[in-house]
Protein backbone atom coordinates (compact mmCIF):
# COMPACT_ATOMS: atom_id res chain seq x y z
CA UNK A 1 0.00 0.00 0.00
CA UNK A 2 1.25 3.72 -0.27
CA UNK A 3 0.82 6.42 1.80
CA UNK A 4 -2.72 7.00 0.61
CA UNK A 5 -3.93 3.80 0.87
CA UNK A 6 -1.75 3.90 4.42
CA UNK A 7 -3.76 6.67 5.99
CA UNK A 8 -7.13 5.18 4.34
CA UNK A 9 -6.57 2.08 6.90
CA UNK A 10 -5.82 4.14 9.93
CA UNK A 11 -9.12 6.37 9.18
CA UNK A 12 -11.20 3.54 8.70
CA UNK A 13 -9.74 1.07 11.33
CA UNK A 14 -9.93 4.82 13.89
CA UNK A 15 -13.64 4.68 13.00
CA UNK A 16 -13.85 1.03 13.93
CA UNK A 17 -12.72 1.69 17.03
CA UNK A 18 -14.47 4.99 17.67
CA UNK A 19 -18.10 3.03 16.48
CA UNK A 20 -16.72 -0.05 18.82
CA UNK A 21 -16.73 2.20 21.35
CA UNK A 22 -19.36 4.42 21.16
CA UNK A 23 -21.98 1.69 20.56
CA UNK A 24 -20.65 -0.64 23.29
CA UNK A 25 -20.56 2.03 25.89
CA UNK A 26 -24.57 1.87 25.15
CA UNK A 27 -24.21 -1.37 27.33
CA UNK A 28 -24.98 0.07 31.02
CA UNK A 29 -28.45 1.52 29.24
CA UNK A 30 -29.60 -1.46 27.50
CA UNK A 31 -29.02 -3.98 30.84
CA UNK A 32 -30.98 -1.07 32.47
CA UNK A 33 -33.98 -1.58 30.52
CA UNK A 34 -34.03 -5.10 30.92
CA UNK A 35 -31.50 -6.04 27.46
CA UNK A 36 -28.21 -7.16 29.32
CA UNK A 37 -27.80 -9.75 26.38
CA UNK A 38 -27.82 -7.19 23.91
CA UNK A 39 -23.94 -5.42 23.73
CA UNK A 40 -24.31 -3.34 20.46
CA UNK A 41 -20.94 -3.29 18.21
CA UNK A 42 -21.00 -1.45 15.01
CA UNK A 43 -17.12 -1.02 14.13
CA UNK A 44 -17.88 -3.29 10.93
CA UNK A 45 -19.67 -0.37 9.53
CA UNK A 46 -15.93 0.96 8.98
CA UNK A 47 -14.96 -2.72 7.50
CA UNK A 48 -17.69 -2.57 5.15
CA UNK A 49 -16.48 0.93 3.94
CA UNK A 50 -12.79 -0.49 3.82
CA UNK A 51 -13.69 -3.59 2.01
CA UNK A 52 -15.91 -1.97 -1.13
CA UNK A 53 -13.22 0.69 -1.93
CA UNK A 54 -10.36 -1.39 -0.77
CA UNK A 55 -10.56 -4.71 -1.32
CA UNK A 56 -10.56 -8.12 0.32
CA UNK A 57 -7.21 -7.49 2.23
CA UNK A 58 -8.09 -4.00 3.26
CA UNK A 59 -11.61 -5.01 4.60
CA UNK A 60 -9.81 -8.00 6.70
CA UNK A 61 -6.77 -5.52 7.99
CA UNK A 62 -9.61 -3.21 9.30
CA UNK A 63 -11.57 -5.33 10.65
CA UNK A 64 -8.89 -6.43 12.64
CA UNK A 65 -7.89 -3.60 13.65
CA UNK A 66 -11.21 -2.17 14.18
CA UNK A 67 -12.18 -5.19 16.24
CA UNK A 68 -9.08 -5.16 19.02
CA UNK A 69 -11.16 -2.68 21.03
CA UNK A 70 -14.67 -5.16 21.40
CA UNK A 71 -11.76 -7.94 21.72
CA UNK A 72 -10.37 -6.02 24.86
CA UNK A 73 -14.21 -5.18 25.93
CA UNK A 74 -15.28 -8.68 25.95
CA UNK A 75 -12.21 -10.09 27.40
CA UNK A 76 -10.82 -7.69 30.40
CA UNK A 77 -14.30 -5.30 31.15
CA UNK A 78 -17.31 -7.15 29.97
CA UNK A 79 -15.90 -10.53 30.14
CA UNK A 80 -13.00 -13.00 31.26
CA UNK A 81 -11.78 -14.37 28.88
CA UNK A 82 -9.27 -12.49 27.95
CA UNK A 83 -6.53 -12.72 25.72
CA UNK A 84 -8.22 -15.40 23.92
CA UNK A 85 -10.89 -12.64 23.27
CA UNK A 86 -8.45 -9.67 22.16
CA UNK A 87 -7.17 -12.13 19.42
CA UNK A 88 -10.23 -14.16 18.72
CA UNK A 89 -12.66 -11.92 18.22
CA UNK A 90 -10.71 -9.56 15.68
CA UNK A 91 -9.60 -12.77 13.67
CA UNK A 92 -13.52 -12.92 13.24
CA UNK A 93 -14.34 -9.65 12.56
CA UNK A 94 -11.41 -10.18 9.94
CA UNK A 95 -12.87 -12.52 7.72
CA UNK A 96 -16.19 -10.47 7.58
CA UNK A 97 -13.82 -7.51 5.76
CA UNK A 98 -12.30 -10.39 3.60
CA UNK A 99 -15.34 -11.88 2.28
CA UNK A 100 -17.29 -8.48 1.73
CA UNK A 101 -13.87 -6.78 -0.29
CA UNK A 102 -13.88 -10.24 -2.44
CA UNK A 103 -18.10 -10.36 -2.90
CA UNK A 104 -17.83 -6.40 -3.71
CA UNK A 105 -15.14 -6.50 -6.17
CA UNK A 106 -16.41 -9.80 -7.69
CA UNK A 107 -19.80 -8.46 -8.14
CA UNK A 108 -18.13 -4.98 -9.15
CA UNK A 109 -20.35 -3.51 -6.97
CA UNK A 110 -18.86 -0.27 -6.36
CA UNK A 111 -19.15 1.11 -9.80
CA UNK A 112 -22.88 -0.70 -10.41
CA UNK A 113 -25.34 1.60 -10.91
CA UNK A 114 -27.37 -0.77 -8.67
CA UNK A 115 -24.50 -0.46 -5.78
CA UNK A 116 -26.93 0.38 -3.31
CA UNK A 117 -29.65 -3.15 -3.96
CA UNK A 118 -26.40 -4.72 -3.77
CA UNK A 119 -24.94 -3.42 -1.01
CA UNK A 120 -27.87 -5.06 1.38
CA UNK A 121 -27.17 -8.79 0.11
CA UNK A 122 -24.03 -8.66 0.15
CA UNK A 123 -23.43 -7.38 3.32
CA UNK A 124 -25.31 -10.06 4.97
CA UNK A 125 -24.02 -12.76 3.41
CA UNK A 126 -20.25 -11.47 3.93
CA UNK A 127 -21.08 -12.20 7.78
CA UNK A 128 -21.90 -15.54 7.26
CA UNK A 129 -17.94 -16.82 7.89
CA UNK A 130 -17.58 -14.58 11.00
CA UNK A 131 -21.17 -16.27 12.01
CA UNK A 132 -19.57 -19.65 11.67
CA UNK A 133 -16.49 -19.22 13.26
CA UNK A 134 -18.69 -17.75 16.56
CA UNK A 135 -20.81 -20.33 16.98
CA UNK A 136 -17.43 -22.41 16.53
CA UNK A 137 -15.48 -20.16 19.03
CA UNK A 138 -18.11 -20.69 22.12
CA UNK A 139 -18.57 -24.13 21.22
CA UNK A 140 -14.85 -25.82 20.23
CA UNK A 141 -12.59 -23.26 21.00
CA UNK A 142 -13.41 -21.60 24.34
CA UNK A 143 -13.71 -25.02 25.68
CA UNK A 144 -10.34 -26.30 24.62
CA UNK A 145 -8.86 -23.23 26.02
CA UNK A 146 -9.87 -22.78 29.19
CA UNK A 147 -12.07 -26.18 29.49
CA UNK A 148 -15.65 -24.80 30.55
CA UNK A 149 -18.17 -24.39 28.15
CA UNK A 150 -20.46 -21.52 26.75
CA UNK A 151 -21.90 -22.53 24.09
CA UNK A 152 -25.36 -20.70 25.95
CA UNK A 153 -24.07 -17.21 24.47
CA UNK A 154 -24.76 -18.70 21.37
CA UNK A 155 -28.48 -17.91 20.92
CA UNK A 156 -27.93 -14.36 22.91
CA UNK A 157 -25.29 -13.50 20.47
CA UNK A 158 -26.15 -14.54 17.38
CA UNK A 159 -29.38 -12.84 16.71
CA UNK A 160 -28.16 -10.12 17.92
CA UNK A 161 -25.17 -10.08 15.64
CA UNK A 162 -27.41 -10.20 12.53
CA UNK A 163 -29.79 -7.59 13.83
CA UNK A 164 -26.61 -5.76 13.57
CA UNK A 165 -25.60 -6.70 10.60
CA UNK A 166 -29.11 -5.92 9.04
CA UNK A 167 -28.84 -2.34 10.48
CA UNK A 168 -25.40 -1.77 8.82
CA UNK A 169 -26.65 -3.67 5.49
CA UNK A 170 -29.08 -0.48 5.56
CA UNK A 171 -26.41 2.26 6.44
CA UNK A 172 -23.96 0.95 4.12
CA UNK A 173 -26.71 0.78 1.25
CA UNK A 174 -27.29 4.45 2.18
CA UNK A 175 -23.16 5.44 1.88
CA UNK A 176 -23.21 3.84 -1.19
CA UNK A 177 -26.16 5.34 -3.08
CA UNK A 178 -24.20 9.32 -2.18
CA UNK A 179 -21.74 9.63 -4.89
CA UNK A 180 -19.84 12.46 -3.14
CA UNK A 181 -19.36 9.69 -0.55
CA UNK A 182 -18.13 6.62 -3.30
CA UNK A 183 -15.89 9.82 -4.84
CA UNK A 184 -14.26 10.72 -1.47
CA UNK A 185 -13.60 7.04 -0.99
CA UNK A 186 -12.02 6.06 -4.61
CA UNK A 187 -9.59 8.52 -4.29
CA UNK A 188 -7.39 6.73 -2.05
CA UNK A 189 -7.29 4.13 -4.27
CA UNK A 190 -6.79 6.34 -7.59
CA UNK A 191 -3.36 6.24 -7.74
CA UNK A 192 -2.79 2.44 -7.69
CA UNK A 193 -5.58 2.26 -10.33
CA UNK A 194 -3.81 4.82 -12.79
CA UNK A 195 -0.55 2.57 -12.43
CA UNK A 196 -2.16 -0.54 -13.34
CA UNK A 197 -3.63 1.69 -16.26
CA UNK A 198 -0.06 2.82 -17.12
CA UNK A 199 1.41 -0.11 -17.00
CA UNK A 200 -1.00 -2.36 -19.26
CA UNK A 201 -0.67 0.20 -21.99
CA UNK A 202 3.34 0.05 -21.95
Amino acid sequence: MNAKQTSFVAIMSSLGTVLSGLSLSLGPFLTAAGMGAAALDLSHIATFIAAIFGGPYVGALVGFLGGIYAGYYFGYVAGGLGLLSLIGMPLGKSLTGLLAGFLYKKMKATNNSRSPILTIPLTLLSYVPEALYTVAYFLFIVPLVYKFSMDFMIPLVMPKAWLEISVMSLIMATLTSRVSFREFASTFFQVQQSGKAASSKT
